[in-house]
Parts: C-alpha cells; structure tokens; sequence
C-alpha cells in the first residue's frame, strides 16, 4: 500500500499536486519490474519519495552481497516516482551511483528521493539508499531526468 500524501493541498481537491501525485501513483501501480523486485512505496509525494525493498537471495552476488543492479535498480524506482509526482512524463536522461556499504541477503533497503532542481524540462533528483536496521548509508544516487512533450503511449 501507498502512504505518503501532499504537504500543502489536498489530493481529493484537484489540486496540480494531488493530480501529479495520482499520475505518479499510477506509474508505480503499471510498473511490473519494481513489484516483481518486491519493492513497496512507503511515500509519494510531489518531489519527494521513499521505496523500500527486502534482499532476497535471488539477489545475492558471489560475493555474497547485494547485486549492485538491484541497488541501482531500486534507487532508479524511487527517482522515478519522485520526478514523475508532478504530473509529467519523466524518463532518466542518466543516472551515477557511489556505493558505500554492501547490503546483504536479508537486508531490508530503503531509498528516499527528492527532486533537487527541475527547470524547463530537465531536472535533479538525489536518492540515498539505508540499510533499514541500522540507517547505514548503502549508495547515493544522482539521477537526471527529462520530461518528454508527448503523452504517454
């Protein structure tokens, strides 16, 4: 379930913001890969989001630890809901990851995402990845977006 609502407007009034909200809502209801991965958005809000997600040992490397890509993949998620909350289609123009810690089998990871700039139609968004037991920073993230001018397909 989706928690997470507006911090000034009400959704249920209309609102440019409750609209971009519901729009990205509606991208993480239609988005098979991130469910499939087990991710769960605890928070959607207009530029603001947190997706959280349990290592599974399917996702475990020869290291022993988290797979990069799916630490890559569950901070691109959070990105994503997080550029999209305004109500715009909004895809990565390219994204860079630093990780700091592993996560390991069990783990349970969560990515909190805030738009830092958007003007025109290109924007920043900084994602950080913790380590939900201990608040252990996993990665940062640093995604840049644009908004497309046609509609979705």
């Amino acid at each position: 379930m989706v928690a997470g609502g507006t911090s000034s407007t009400d959704e249920a009034d209309g609102s440019a913001e409750g609209t971009g909200v519901d729009f990205a809502r509606q991208m993480w209801a239609d988005d098979e890969a991130s469910r499939r991965l087990g991710m769960e958005a605890v928070v959607i809000e207009q530029d603001h989001a947190v997706v959280r997600m349990a290592i599974r040992d399917d996702m475990v490397n020869g290291h022993a630890i988290c797979h990069g890509g799916y630490i890559f993949t569950l901070a691109d998620s959070c990105f994503a809901l997080a550029c999209n909350s305004r109500g715009r289609l909004t895809v990565a123009a390219g994204a860079d990851i630093s990780f700091t810690a592993p996560g390991r089998l069990g783990d349970v990871l969560v990515a909190e995402g805030h738009v830092r700039s958007a003007f025109g139609r290109s924007g920043i968004t900084d994602v950080t990845v913790k380590r939900q037991s201990d608040g252990q920073v996993i990665a940062e993230f640093r995604g840049r977006s644009r908004t497309l001018a046609s509609p979705r397909p």
